[in-house]
């Protein structure tokens, strides 16, 4: 299984995994990384499961779509590299992806 390291807002890091073709917020939620709410269950009605992709990660990703633009404009200190995680698919060339949790999550 792809793995993700995800790094909350005070730097602590966790390693997951995640089974292709699931969510990114979906294996963050269910292994329980601290910092990540996921309020709405990826229906894309809320923006708690912000992160930030660091930039070496950014081409690999399909662009988010109007719908997500428009979510991530709710978000809490919005970067040029935020996305919202229940939008982004857990596939083999994501493996080893960096993300990093925003101090909140709104």
């Amino acid at each position: 299984m792809p793995r993700i390291k995800i790094i909350e807002h005070n730097g602590t890091e966790h390693w997951i995994e995640g089974a292709a073709g699931t969510s990114v917020m979906g294996a963050v939620i269910a292994q329980r990384v601290p910092g990540m709410i996921g309020e709405c269950g990826g229906n894309l009605s809320c923006a708690t499961c912000h992160a930030y992709i660091d930039e070496q990660w950014l081409p690999l990703l399909p662009p988010p779509s109007e719908h997500e633009a428009l979510m991530i404009e709710c978000a809490l200190d919005v970067r040029p590299n935020s996305r919202l995680t229940c939008q982004i698919k857990i596939n083999a060339s994501l493996d080893g992806i960096v993300m990093r949790l925003p101090e909140a999550q709104l």
